[in-house]
């Protein structure tokens, strides 16, 4: 019998951790692998952050902060929310964490009780699933396609909502899909949330600057539902800052004061220094953050004209994050080599191995038919990986 709790014995592995894994030890071996697994930016973080940190370990800010971080902080994310999304918070109703999957875990545990059913439309990030099962609530999916650009319709909302439902959780720009809603589109959502008034929001904001399409909708701007919504979001993406692990929430006070209590028990707060870097991001411009947006414009428009003239695959045009993640249904049933494809997972380990690409398969996304592919790397590789896999798929019959 294990020692291990049933709590962890439950848990999935994180898909995404696993292929950058596998890719890496084939990779050690020698192998040339292009990595398409990772959604983190290949650029690195702005000067102007890095030299914020060195002053701060000069300033000797090396010691515990406040939980729910330092106020000049989360003041600049007050700041930060009303300037650029029009939406009024206090700074006591943010609460900065240790990246914005604590964060997420963080509004989860201070919110759902064991049964309670939490709503996700699929394709979904990987670990809104996984944490809903620490908690012990029940996911409600609400499956799209690509076809519908994988966004919910109103009317498969209110069919997913129950007298259980406690908490709808979505991310625009998605991951891992690259969607983005639009202002009407999340204002029809609205109309439906209208009318079940005991179901929470979360919205996971964390690719808000790589968005390809007018500017950043949240929902949180209705003021019907303001109340009820968790914005979550942080500096990975938009800075490229992943290693920095810095993010936060913001909610009403009630949830925001739960999050403080949660992650007094749990980290405290997050590094100091990761703060001090913080809040430079967000005191400096956002040319950089520009740059890259335009970047993975760049990179988005040449990985979809290539993956448009593989044979089978089904793909739409994302309008945000950094991600495509094609239908390649097409594929399954069909060999090379002794080998079948049964389906997605299968035919991304095949990738990895005859096209020495690194993807994602849909299923940890909720997404059987799909596989998901980072395009933050440089156009050289990208066009060299779009080559392979177009190789690679071609022996598959």
């Amino acid at each position: 019998m294990s020692a291990l709790s049933n709590r962890i014995n439950n848990l999935s592995e994180s898909a995404t951790i696993k292929m950058a894994k596998m890719g890496r030890e084939l990779a050690a071996k020698g192998v040339d692998v292009i990595n398409l697994s990772f959604g983190e930016p290949d650029f690195k973080t702005p000067n102007y952050v890095k030299d914020a940190a060195k002053k701060a370990m000069d300033d000797n800010y090396t010691y515990y902060t406040p939980v729910a971080g330092y106020p000049e902080l989360r003041k600049a994310v007050v700041a930060k929310l009303k300037n650029e999304n029009g939406l009024d918070y206090d700074f006591s109703q943010v609460v900065v964490s240790t990246g914005a999957k604590q964060s997420i875990a963080n509004v989860l545990f201070c919110l759902v009780n064991p049964g309670d059913e939490v709503i996700i439309p699929t394709p979904y990030w990987v670990s809104y699933s996984e944490v809903v099962k620490l908690v012990e609530g029940k996911c409600v999916f609400i499956d799209t396609t690509v076809d519908q650009d994988f966004k919910i319709s109103p009317h498969q909302l209110e069919a997913a909502i129950t007298p259980k439902t406690k908490l709808f959780m979505f991310s625009s720009p998605c991951n891992p899909t690259g969607s983005v809603y639009s202002k009407s589109e999340l204002e029809a959502l609205v109309k439906v949330f209208e009318k079940h008034p005991d179901v929470y929001i979360l919205s996971d904001e964390i690719y808000e600057y790589i968005n390809f399409v007018d500017k950043h909708e949240s929902i949180a701007q209705f003021d019907s539902v303001k109340d009820r919504v968790i914005i979550i979001n942080g500096w990975s993406k938009g800075y490229a800052m992943t290693g920095w692990r810095l993010g936060y929430s913001a909610s009403n006070t009630e949830i925001a004061t739960a999050c403080d209590k949660l992650q007094g028990q749990i980290t405290s707060g997050t590094s100091s220094i990761s703060q001090r870097a913080g809040l430079a991001a967000y005191a400096g411009s956002l040319e950089s953050v520009d740059e890259m947006r335009n970047a993975f414009k760049k990179r988005r428009d040449i990985v979809y004209k290539l993956l448009k003239e593989i044979d089978g695959i089904k793909v739409n045009l994302p309008d945000g994050a950094f991600y495509f993640f094609p239908d390649v249904t097409y594929y399954f049933g069909k060999s090379y080599n002794g080998k079948t494809i049964n389906d997605a997972d299968e035919l991304s380990i095949y990738l990895l191995e005859e096209a020495h690409v690194s993807t994602v398969g849909g299923d940890s996304f909720g997404d059987k038919k799909s596989i998901r592919m980072s395009y933050a790397a440089s156009e050289e590789k990208l066009v060299e990986a779009m080559a392979r896999i177009k190789a690679a798929l071609g022996k598959l019959k």
